[in-house]
């Protein structure tokens, strides 16, 4: 009854395997218990970390310190500000006090002498005994760390506590104590704040937890650690001097149980080279890995600093406060090939020099200095892949910025169309489980499709696992609708998906089964399974388990295929039938009230792609349906009003979870509870950072799903699974009711082209891409992936902005400027949605496409430009609202008639040129 975990050899022996499998089973409801008993056998432990002999307690700035006297390390860092709360997992430290398990404090390092080839690990967690406490001048404490290394290492190492400049700082000093160079090949500092989700209910972790995510960005490198509430305070780790941010370690041979309540801790990497040639020797990391020699007698120092900050949209001021560098790029660190991309850096010493990695993968040229200061910078990606730029500045400070190239937008998606249809289009017509023909996972490093599996969902399309395929190539054809496509599509709408994967009639009609996909040896010709596969798992389903219809998760993806098939037969010419436009609406809203009637359980949590019902019951108030919308509105109510009696109404069958925010965000605004929409916002804000690196910029924080949805089976930081285009949707729903708020724009518009930044250049989209630095590469199947671009084909808009420092600008599209007409030329891949920030104006497209929009600053006026009509596409289909509320708003209509119908604007395209549509006021 085990999940075959495919864990690398170092990762295998450092995780604790029990825990995972049972938080394993918690995914499922087979259990609701966490993993008391490895916790238990921690506790039963004597203490090595000395907390028999107590603590001690300093004033440290901004923060109450409390260390344990015996190991000087951190037992308490209290913000003065919030009561009962604490940075520092103190709750767990009785347990957490035996020896290899890291407390900040703590250091890593591999070294070796002058003449040997081998590194030498050592840690001053491995075998703890008591430090030789040390006075320093002005230092709050120190002390000596012999006692607690091996006398082998040729380093004497010292740790300074101290307050520089009002501020908390924890130093190591590293002096060669032998006759010879020694080389650090790696030192690590681990970063232990309390992250430890075990055994707390949501409202508790919300008041006592923490989340915390890396800029790797070398000098210029910070660690933010913010409260799962998203209040204030948060937390800044910064260098203090030379402490470059290298690279993040999961610290994977700390003992604390991981699961799905716990992530696991990483360190700072200062240096990284040691690693680089083992552990990590098939992975291209994210900054150079370096090394250091120090000679016989020589001393080095290296420091981090502690800056108390507000909420996470804080962070970026308080840097500069604190004269550290920060860099803002626009659109992103995800630049299409075709965007003309700015990058924006607040430093006071002067830029050195500039450095492309590849080489020519970038073309940077200095713009000035914005009228406040800031540096200035076009940029556009050449070469597609990962690059970094680094810069130097004259103060020898060195900073790189991490940024992904993909292709245009519209290449990206065609090719993701493509890859869909054709490598992973199954047609096997005499599969016994009946799953022909359908879009199934797809293995890209066996470049085969993943008929079967030891999880029956990743081969039975359905969950998010299974169904991620279809619902993509569903969801493509909302973004850029291709008529070869949506024949494949429609076959398997109305043979396996509608028919098979959700019933079609009976008493249980529009009931969602789990899979297809199914292990009963027994009861199926022999031959069936294959034999390179463990079935003996208890995620291999058997035939009743496959069929059960009560997982709620799994109607939003038939809901959604649905409804893009109305989309179609109502907005478009000879795409599929017209005249069943109904037909498709009708089901998709059944599914809908299918989900809360036959899953009533999971129902009550929000849904990841919950949007789709909001979606659904717009278009049957747009059609007329009222009786159809009424009931779905009420329904909907009635989960929105169980989140509205809840302190923290994003629950969901984890113990914590990145998932239902996004619905519980949309229907919480829908029916006017603002509280809950800004708790839920707040929250999405403290788990979504934004940061000058595209992998974490926009990343919505999950770190289990490779176990459900992956190929490489671990707990990890996945790096845009589906939660960053998700999480996007309330972020830029937000954003468009402020546009002021030019955080929330970059936030949200880092998630949604994040969410397509793994796609590869010939289409193929993984389920996310592994942030340890042993791996760094996309998993090996599709997995879930489609639930993210759901999110991106709903979301993918056009924005235009004037930013009080920058100017204008634009996210998905390209901006000039000529004296008072302002003009942005659509990137996206859809080019059906733009908008206006200066006027508050959203503009979208059923049907139809924007080529570019054109702004009067001084009247007021845009003018669209529509594509030629083609033979799908004789009429545009034209919605515009003013969602945000300005300041001497005014209202906009359409300069000429056209014909209203379903509450838009039928605008008839010319098939030889351009349609110019004119909005004013």
């Amino acid at each position: 009854m085990l999940i075959k975990y495919k864990y690398e050899h170092h990762q295998n022996l450092a995780l604790n395997f029990a825990a995972l499998l049972c938080f394993t089973f918690i995914f499922f409801g087979n259990v609701k218990v966490f993993a008391q008993s490895t916790w238990l056998a921690l506790a039963k432990k004597p203490s090595t970390l000395g907390l028999e002999n107590g603590f001690l307690s300093y004033d440290a700035g901004g923060f109450n310190l409390k260390l344990v006297k015996s190991s000087q390390t951190l037992a308490s860092l209290r913000p003065k500000t919030v009561k009962d709360f604490d940075f520092a997992p103190s709750d767990s430290l009785k347990v957490r006090s035996s020896d290899g398990l890291y407390h900040l404090g703590d250091i890593n390092l591999k070294l070796r002498s002058a003449g040997t080839e081998n590194w030498e690990s050592y840690s001053t967690a491995a075998k703890r005994s008591p430090v030789k406490s040390i006075n320093i001048s002005k230092a709050l404490s120190a002390a000596d760390l012999a006692a607690t290394l091996p006398a082998s290492i040729p380093l004497q190492v010292t740790r300074i506590w101290e307050i520089q400049q009002g501020k908390l700082v924890l130093s190591f000093k590293l002096k060669n104590k032998s006759d010879k160079n020694v080389e650090i090949g790696a030192l690590g500092i681990p970063m232990i704040f309390d992250n430890i989700l075990e055994g707390r209910t949501l409202e508790q972790t919300h008041a006592k937890n923490v989340f915390y995510d890396p800029y790797i960005g070398q000098d210029a490198g910070y660690l933010q650690v913010t409260r799962l509430s998203g209040h204030a305070p948060s937390l800044i780790v910064a260098p203090v001097g030379k402490t470059p941010f290298e690279a993040y370690n999961p610290l994977n041979d700390d003992k604390t149980p991981r699961g799905i309540a716990f992530e696991g801790f990483y360190e700072w990497m200062v240096y990284s080279k040691a690693y680089a040639e083992n552990e990590w020797k098939t992975a291209e990391q994210w900054n150079k890995p370096t090394s250091i020699i120090i000679k016989p007698g020589e001393t080095k120092t290296y420091g981090l600093q502690f800056i108390l900050s507000g909420t996470a949209k804080n962070i970026e001021a308080k840097l500069i406060e604190n004269k550290r560098p920060v860099a803002m790029s626009v659109p992103g660190y995800v630049l299409p090939q075709d965007v003309d991309a700015k990058l924006f850096i607040n430093y006071a010493k002067k830029v050195k020099s500039l450095t492309m990695f590849p080489a020519n993968s970038l073309t940077i040229k200095s713009l000035g200095n914005t009228k406040n200061g800031w540096k200035s910078y076009a940029i556009k990606g050449n070469t597609w892949g990962r690059a970094r730029l680094n810069i130097l500045y004259e103060d020898g400070l060195e900073q790189s910025i991490s940024y992904k190239i993909i292709q245009p937008e519209s290449k990206v998606i065609a090719s993701y169309g493509n890859f869909l249809t054709t490598k992973q289009w199954f047609n096997q017509p005499n599969d016994v489980f009946k799953r022909s023909p359908s879009a199934i996972t797809y293995d890209y490093e066996k470049q085969q499709q993943v008929v079967q599996d030891s999880r029956a969902w990743i081969a039975g399309l359905s969950d998010e696992g299974g169904a991620g395929s279809w619902l993509g190539a569903m969801m493509k054809q909302l973004v850029q609708p291709e008529k070869a496509e949506i024949d494949k599509l429609q076959m398997f709408v109305d043979s396996v998906m509608f028919n098979r994967i959700q019933l079609k009639d009976g008493p249980k009609k529009y009931g969602v089964r789990k899979s297809l996909f199914y292990y009963e040896p027994d009861s199926m010709p022999k031959g069936t399974y294959a034999t390179d596969v463990n079935f003996k798992t208890w995620a291999a389903w058997p035939k009743k388990e496959a069929n059960d219809l009560g997982r709620s998760y799994n109607y939003p993806h038939v809901a959604a295929a649905h409804w893009v098939m109305y989309r179609l037969a109502r907005n478009y010419k000879g795409f599929v039938t017209e005249n069943t436009w109904k037909e498709h609406l009708i089901n998709a809203a059944e599914t809908g009230m299918a989900m809360v009637n036959i899953a009533p359980y999971y129902a009550q949590f929000g849904q990841m792609e919950g949007t789709i019902f909001y979606l659904i019951l717009t278009d049957l108030k747009n059609e007329g349906l009222t009786t159809e919308a009424s009931r779905l509105e009420n329904e909907m109510k009635k989960r929105a009003d169980h989140w509205r009696s809840l302190s923290y109404p994003f629950g969901s069958e984890m113990p914590w979870d990145s998932t239902g925010q996004e619905e519980v965000y949309m229907w919480s605004d829908y029916f006017g509870y603002q509280d809950k929409a800004k708790a839920t916002l707040d929250a999405i804000l403290a788990y979504m950072p934004v940061v000058p690196h595209w992998a974490y910029n926009g990343n919505a924080r999950r770190y289990w799903d490779f176990l459900y949805g992956g190929k490489l089976s671990r707990i990890e930081r996945m790096i845009h699974h589906y939660g960053s285009a998700l999480n996007a949707i309330p972020v830029l729903t937000n954003y468009r009711k402020n546009p002021d708020d030019f955080y929330l724009l970059r936030t949200g518009y880092g998630g949604l082209l994040g969410s397509i930044s793994n796609i590869t250049e010939d289409g193929f989209a993984p389920a996310a891409f592994h942030a340890y630095p042993s791996t760094l590469k996309n998993d090996g199947i599709t997995g879930d992936y489609g639930s993210g671009f759901f999110g991106y084909a709903v979301n993918t808009s056009s924005y235009l902005l004037k930013h009080n420092e920058f100017g204008w600008l634009g996210f998905g599209g390209n901006v000039t400027e000529t004296k008072n007409i302002v003009k942005i030329n659509l990137t996206t891949a859809a080019k059906s949605s733009v908008y206006v920030a200066p006027a508050g104006l959203w503009i979208t497209l059923d049907a139809g496409t924007i080529e570019l929009l054109t702004y009067n600053t001084l009247t007021g006026e845009i003018n669209l430009s529509l594509n030629k009509a083609d033979s799908h596409t004789p009429t545009a289909v034209l919605r515009y609202s003013q969602p945000a509320i300005l300041k001497n708003a005014v209202t906009y209509s359409l300069k000429s008639s056209a014909v209203k119908e379903r509450g838009a604007n039928l605008i008839t395209l010319s098939s030889t040129q351009n349609t110019v549509v004119v909005l004013q006021h």
